[in-house]
């Protein structure tokens, strides 16, 4: 199954904030609480932190496979504990109608 963004959600990456997230990922700081990212949807807005911002950026139509392999080249992680990440997220993604499978 391919993972698509929905079109209809309006987002932003928040330039200042991921080079700070990044800049303490280089420094083994805990960046999981810097949201670089903003999606708004259905009157709500959803504020990522750089792991939510990079798996959205990549759900443009590719398998989990394939965004797992893409984040594995950013982040040095455990490949279990990343796909667990990234499979809840996805799944709170699709249960906010932000993302969809095909």
């Amino acid at each position: 199954m391919k993972i698509f963004r929905n079109p209809d959600v309006m987002w932003r990456e928040e330039d200042e904030f991921r080079e700070q997230a990044y800049k303490g990922l280089d420094t083994g700081e805990d960046v999981a609480d810097i949201g670089t990212s903003i999606l708004l949807h259905s009157g709500k807005m959803h504020s990522l932190n750089i792991l939510g911002t990079e798996i959205w950026k990549l759900c443009d139509g590719k398998t989990l496979e394939e965004i797992m392999s893409s984040l594995r080249e950013v982040f040095d992680v455990d490949e279990e504990v990343l796909r667990e990440d990234v499979s809840e997220f996805l799944r709170n993604m699709k249960g906010e109608g932000l993302v969809h499978e095909e």
